[in-house]
């Protein structure tokens, strides 16, 4: 799985920049009133939401290949920041779960409001409340983001600070399967 957990810095950009178009969406329609931003919104925000489940998988996979090679000790004398990838990992979870909620949110409000056309009077005020719904995702991307650059900013993760001594890479993988 070692391709998938090499995906994870490419893809992780997609859900980012989706989800903060589909805040920026948001927003326009619900100040103009115009419902062509606002489906568009909805739109994005589902392709965004697919892209963050894609995102965390190939993150789970880059932190298990970490982890795998620090227990090998392929990693020779680099030391593996625990703590900062399961701050990184809860900030993904969170927004992962916390658009969850609102592509859920939005799907009732498309099929009540466009679909059924119930509760008309109140469309605007919807609107003005998925804004702030996206905001406060715009926040939880924020910080997961945040955390995510610590990794490679502040510790190296992903960079040739820490990858795998590939000589010895072999040996310690015959005495790794020797010891199971």
């Amino acid at each position: 799985m070692e391709f998938l957990a090499e995906l994870h810095p490419k893809v992780v950009h997609f859900p980012v920049a989706l989800l903060l178009v589909y805040a920026l969406l948001e927003l326009i329609g619900a100040v103009f009133k115009k419902s062509t931003f606002t489906n568009a919104a909805f739109i994005v925000l589902i392709i965004g939401f697919i892209g963050t489940i894609a995102a965390m998988v190939t993150g789970e996979q880059a932190a298990h290949l970490a982890e795998e090679w620090d227990e090998i000790g392929l990693l020779n004398d680099a030391i593996m920041p625990y703590g900062a990838i399961d701050k990184h990992e809860d900030w993904a979870s969170i927004t992962l779960w916390y658009f969850l909620f609102v592509v859920i949110l939005r799907s009732l409000f498309v099929i009540n409001f466009v679909v059924k056309k119930k509760y008309e009077n109140y469309f605007n005020s919807v609107r003005y409340g998925f804004a702030v719904l996206s905001l406060v995702g715009c926040f939880f991307i924020y910080e997961t983001g945040e955390r995510g650059g610590e990794l490679v900013y502040k510790h190296g993760i992903g960079t040739e600070l820490i990858k795998p001594d590939t000589s010895s890479k072999k040996e310690n993988k015959i005495e790794h399967e020797k010891l199971e």
